[in-house]
């Protein structure tokens, strides 16, 4: 009986060791903060393996680091370090009054430069949507590609230019009316354009919290910021992969891939046919495959 019962309890040890060796390790956040060129301060928050390859994503207009949840939260990614941060006018980031901070590109390029330096981030990816498209093309233009390994466009902003955008004039008006009702609504439209497939009600709920804190000087500004796509896309040499949605809302994505292809031949993309333009969120377990895949073809691992 004692022989059974020692046999009994060995089993059961080896069997916990090994159900907690195969069990990724998870890693605690850890919260901080940058300061941009013009002393704007940038949130940053970091997860996963603080050893592994480098991926920032940068969140589109009217997020936040919130945006990333089912990236962060990912067993596909869990391997490598992933940084998120909350872009200049959102979140937990500084909000400074007036256009001056938001019409030149070059603000928000130093923004993510910022990130990179004051991370310590080796040749990380850079992951953008939508605006943050736009945030590493001004980042390319003004920086250059030799301290990233590759970069990710998620529906992201080639030019803000008509065809590339598609035109909701009374939604932007609204957004941007300075009547509360009238913004938060817009706010609301705006944020439902978002999705081919609507997310459940709280994290829809969470996203539309990220909206109402966004500045509305910035909001105002955005639409005449400066991007400097040609310099960026045109003349970047590390891989570029371009992922997009096929119902995307606010994005059209075939003049937007065909504009990027013309500025660079050597972009790869790809389209989730039912996604709209946050397909991140809509595909999450197809987006993390994708984006684990082109980290490991960077990154040599």
């Amino acid at each position: 009986m004692y022989t059974r019962m020692l046999t009994f309890l060995l089993t059961g040890a080896l069997s916990a060791a090994t159900l907690f060796a195969a069990a990724p390790v998870a890693v605690a956040a850890s919260s901080y903060s940058v300061t941009s060129n013009d002393g704007v301060k940038i949130a940053v928050q970091e997860s996963g393996n603080p050893n592994g390859p480098a991926i920032i994503l940068v969140h589109g207009l009217l997020g936040s680091r919130l945006n990333w949840d089912a990236q962060v939260q990912s067993p596909q990614l869990r391997q490598y370090r992933i940084i998120t941060y909350d872009l200049r006018g959102h979140g937990l980031s500084d909000k400074p009054s007036g256009a001056q901070p938001y019409h030149d590109g070059r603000h928000w390029a130093d923004d993510l430069a910022a990130v990179i330096k004051g991370s310590h981030a080796v040749k990380p990816v850079v992951v953008g949507w939508s605006l943050g498209g736009v945030v590493i093309s001004n980042y390319l233009a003004t920086y250059g590609d030799r301290d990233i390994a590759g970069a990710v466009y998620v529906d992201g902003v080639v030019e803000l230019a008509p065809g590339q955008i598609v035109d909701h004039p009374e939604v932007y008006a609204n957004m941007n009316s300075p009547d509360l009702k009238t913004h938060l609504d817009g706010e609301r439209t705006f944020v439902g354009l978002c999705f081919n497939r609507r997310p459940d009600v709280d994290a829809f709920s969470r996203l539309l919290a990220n909206a109402a804190m966004a500045s509305w000087d910035m909001q105002k500004e955005i639409p005449t910021m400066t991007v400097f796509a040609a310099d960026g896309i045109g003349k970047a040499r590390v891989p570029l992969l371009f992922i997009y949605g096929g119902h995307d809302a606010l994005v059209d994505t075939h003049v937007t891939l065909a504009r990027a292809a013309e500025l660079n031949p050597r972009i790869a993309s790809k389209v989730y046919a039912g996604s709209g333009h946050a397909p991140f969120i809509e595909e999450p377990d197809r987006f993390n495959h994708d984006l684990a895949e082109f980290v490991r073809s960077v990154s040599g691992q």
